[in-house]
């Protein structure tokens, strides 16, 4: 008897499918993390805004609770923070 893995197809998965408000902040490009963080959490009561340093490693998987912001050494976001 051999093992098999059962694989879930996530190759439908788009933004259309994930439930709540907004799902991307490019204005917020330049602005404060915390405030960023602030801003994105107000707009989407689904998700957790996270504020990590660039080339902070961080779990890859996809989770629609989930924004990473993303900041530099001035804590100034330099990525648009994006759902997943």
């Amino acid at each position: 008897m051999t093992n098999q893995i059962k694989r879930r197809n996530v190759s439908n998965l788009t933004y259309e499918n994930i439930p709540g408000g907004k799902l991307s902040w490019p204005e917020l490009v330049g602005k404060d993390g915390c405030a960023a963080a602030a801003v994105v959490e107000s707009q989407n009561q689904n998700v957790r805004a996270i504020v990590v340093n660039v080339g902070t490693p961080v779990p890859r998987d996809f989770r629609c609770d989930r924004v990473w912001v993303w900041v530099n050494d001035k804590n100034r976001v330099v990525r648009p923070p994006t759902v997943g």
